[in-house]
């Protein structure tokens, strides 16, 4: 399938590539402290399932200000309400398995495993979306994937069996990396006719149905400071995905996405500051190759000017 012509782009405001810069660094640093938001509300016993759905309900409030404040309810509307429906299906388990991996690993070897994204959504572009992929990309894919596998480690976790909640870890973050990659191709698709407020929008609200479903057999009485926690865990996630778009409406993509990187940086610092945790040594050496793999295929995009909306399924 051949990608059809992106739409005439809107008129917004003036380039600003610090602005940009500054933005996408803000979102990583967000996320990283949602995730340490993820792990306390875990460990005070709330079913991650509440968890998402006070993230998506807390969410969309600061979200309908934001539309007002730029594009107005008008550019809301849709045509294509099974597409978002697709999109906040795999984004949701997508945003499930990244909770779980936060809570099951060490922050910093979760959030390496989250960095393969790029790498997994070149193989699905080149097969779903048919793209020509040079060999330099496939080179850089292979570099990806040792990274991958010197953190996964697959070795000393086959000998254990894969048991205990570091082997089940692993294996639900790179769940979690391959479904994000399969939402960037949703993204894609959906980018062709709908801005991104829209597609953030649609992705909140529909994801209250199947979450208001579940939420009664989970729901437990809470706290205040269990309160705080779940609404600070809205709040940042509000701060990352506006901070995200944000970014993208002052600079072009091949100049924040590098950006995404430093989300490690904050991870170990977060790790360390509020559990005690470092990075295990199979993460100092994979997550290297892992990131010069990204940088070199969003390099990649930008000479082959191809811009792709690249969503945190956070």
């Amino acid at each position: 399938m051949r990608d059809a012509p992106p739409p005439a782009p809107l008129d917004g405001p003036p380039q600003n590539y610090l602005g940009g810069i500054g933005l996408r660094l803000l979102a990583m640093i967000s996320l990283s402290l949602m995730f340490v938001l993820v792990k306390y509300i875990d460990a005070a016993g709330i079913h991650i399932v509440e968890s998402l759905f006070w993230r998506q309900a807390l969410v969309l409030p600061f979200l309908l200000a934001w539309v007002m404040a730029t594009g107005g309810l008008s550019s809301l509307k849709t045509r294509r309400i099974g597409a978002h429906a697709r999109r906040m299906l795999m984004g949701l388990t997508g945003m499930a398995c990244n909770f779980g991996a936060m809570i099951l690993l060490p922050m910093a070897e979760a959030t390496t495993i989250s960095l393969s994204v790029p790498i997994f959504a070149v193989i699905f572009a080149a097969i779903l979306l048919g793209e020509a992929t040079g060999w330099q990309r496939w080179g850089a894919v292979i570099v990806g994937f040792v990274g991958v596998l010197v953190v996964l480690d697959p070795i000393a976790s086959f000998a254990g069996g894969f048991g205990g909640a570091h082997g089940v870890g692993t294996i639900v973050a790179l769940t979690g990396a391959i479904m994000t990659a399969l939402i960037t191709i949703a993204v894609r698709d959906l980018g062709r006719t709908e801005n991104a407020a829209t597609i953030v929008f649609w992705f909140s609200l529909l994801s209250m149905i199947p979450l208001g479903i579940a939420l009664p057999f989970v729901i437990t009485p809470h706290s205040a400071d269990e309160w705080l926690l779940l609404i600070g865990l809205g709040f940042l996630g509000a701060v990352v995905q506006m901070s995200l778009t944000g970014a993208l409406r002052l600079a072009p993509v091949s100049v924040v996405i590098p950006m995404d990187y430093s989300s490690l940086l904050w991870a170990i610092a977060a790790g360390w500051w509020f559990f005690g945790t470092m990075p295990a040594d199979t993460t100092w050496v994979g997550a290297p190759l892992i990131i010069a793999s990204g940088l070199f295929i969003a390099w990649r995009e930008h000479r082959r000017h191809i811009d792709r909306p690249k969503e945190v399924a956070a």
